[in-house]
């Protein structure tokens, strides 16, 4: 079972692993003419109604391959609003295949002729809401028709998470959905085939490009939508809590909060006039501080626990009070790692540690990085935490999915890329659960390092990572010139 979301993930994650999406487009009209030669008998007649996106180029494919029967594709509106290469490609494939093909600019002209069979290729699983021209128009047609109905993926209308309708959708008999079941599928009265279309499991099981789909800035937004975080850390170190908060910043949280004993609060907030800072009574934290920490969490989206705390008894102490009472979303990083293992908490807690802090905590780490990935996640279902573990290969686990992540290099064994990994994932925990937010988080963190590298060669310095970042998180917007 996959949501229209994972799907659109795992689509281009796919890609970026090397399968093409014009072979994946091939795979999905293949199947869905494999369904339709199961229902009509050569010779009978198929009407393919097709939207001007992906949806519509795998049904292009599939008339290709129904070569057997009388075929008619329907495209709705002009041939060069075909909206993407591909589906554009197999538009023209048609047209020199002498396949028959009606543009349909007029949603009341619609003919289709009363054919045996009649393929939905209008709208995919991404389209929501109600129908609008020339689909809705189509719709009536369709359903109104005396014929044998195969949706694409889903019926043109139905939400394919929900299996709801905002109004007037498809009755479809069949559907042709790629990859996994769709969750809204099981609700509606209808056949469902599952194809597989050749996209791997790595596409799932590793962090790629895809994941950044679930990053979305609404026009409408206000600030604080995106997220306000606060940082606790802070006392032996100075450097470290600036550079959580400022990466949370780049990565697109609205506000970033640093509480640090009064003894640095200057010098924290000479890193950036950028970061609204709270001190606390002291030269570092105890647990006399946890009731107005607690006071200032409630007020946030995420909380980036340990950077620069330190590990003195006391300091302790007060992060095992504070986990405690706290039942907010918590990103635990450095020092106060080993509080986790014995803390009772209401907390959501998404934990950072490197392998030798993984073993403080009580787990244990393997060489070989897949072997390493279920020893987490058996710790990680342990603790009832989400765990990044960070390493070549970062594991990202909840107990129940298992994430592995390829993106860094070697010139990021410098000191403070940590602090970076911590803020960015505070920031994606604002508005994602933690395997979404780690997972970001740890692609994001080594693709800012790649980039440093790329452009700098080695020698980085974790500051650089903060400037890279937003490219890391957001390419197409980055390559904007």
């Amino acid at each position: 079972m996959i949501s229209s979301t994972e799907m659109a993930v795992v689509d281009e994650n796919a890609e970026a692993l090397g399968v093409p999406r014009e072979q994946l487009m091939e795979s999905s009209g293949n199947a869905v003419a494999r369904v339709v030669r199961e229902i009509a008998d050569p010779g009978t007649s198929i009407a393919l109604v097709c939207g001007r996106g992906n949806n519509g180029g795998d049904a292009f494919v599939a008339a290709r391959f129904l070569s057997e029967h009388d075929v008619r594709v329907h495209l709705l509106g002009r041939p060069e609003t075909i909206s993407t290469d591909i589906a554009r490609r197999n538009w023209m494939a048609l047209e020199r295949a002498e396949i028959d093909r009606q543009t349909v600019e007029d949603s009341t002209a619609i003919d289709l002729r009363s054919p045996d069979v009649i393929v939905d290729a209008m709208l995919g699983t991404g389209v929501t809401g109600a129908l609008r021209e020339p689909e809705a128009t189509a719709a009536v047609a369709i359903n109104a028709a005396d014929s044998t109905v195969v949706a694409v993926d889903v019926p043109s209308g139905i939400d394919a998470d929900t299996g709801e309708s905002d109004g007037l959708a498809v009755d479809a008999d069949h559907v042709v959905t790629f990859h996994d079941e769709k969750p809204g599928l099981r609700n509606l009265d209808v056949d469902v085939t599952v194809a597989h279309i050749g996209i791997p499991d790595a596409a799932e099981r590793f962090v790629e490009r895809g994941d950044l789909r679930r990053l979305s800035r609404d026009p409408n937004a206000h600030k604080g939508d995106f997220g306000r975080v606060l940082v606790v850390g802070g006392g032996p170190y100075t450097g470290a809590p600036a550079l959580s908060a400022r990466a949370t910043l780049r990565s697109g949280a609205d506000l970033a909060y640093v509480s640090c004993p009064e003894t640095i609060a200057r010098e924290v907030q000479g890193y950036s006039e950028n970061l609204i800072v709270e001190p606390q009574t002291g030269e570092r934290l105890d647990p006399s501080n946890v009731p107005q920490l607690l006071e200032l969490a409630a007020k946030m989206d995420s909380v980036v626990f340990g950077p620069g705390l330190g590990d003195a008894d006391e300091t302790l102490d007060a992060v095992e009070a504070f986990l405690t009472a706290f039942d907010g979303t918590a990103i635990v990083d450095a020092d106060a790692l080993q509080v986790v293992p014995r803390v009772e908490t209401d907390a959501t807690l998404l934990c950072t540690p490197h392998q030798g802090e993984l073993e403080a905590m009580g787990g244990t780490t393997a060489k070989d990085p897949y072997e390493r990935a279920e020893l987490v996640e058996s710790f990680a279902l342990e603790l009832g935490v989400t765990l990044l573990v960070k390493g070549a290969y970062d594991v990202v686990s909840s107990g129940g999915r298992t994430r592995l992540n390829r993106t860094g290099n070697p010139g990021m064994t410098v000191g403070g890329t940590g602090d970076v990994l911590a803020g960015v994932t505070g920031a994606m925990a604002c508005v994602f659960e933690p395997i979404h937010a780690a997972a970001i988080g740890a692609y994001a963190n080594g693709r800012a390092g790649d980039i440093v590298v790329e452009e700098n060669g080695y020698g980085l310095l974790a500051t650089d990572l903060l400037d890279a970042l937003p490219a890391a998180l957001w390419p197409e917007a980055s390559s904007v010139s």
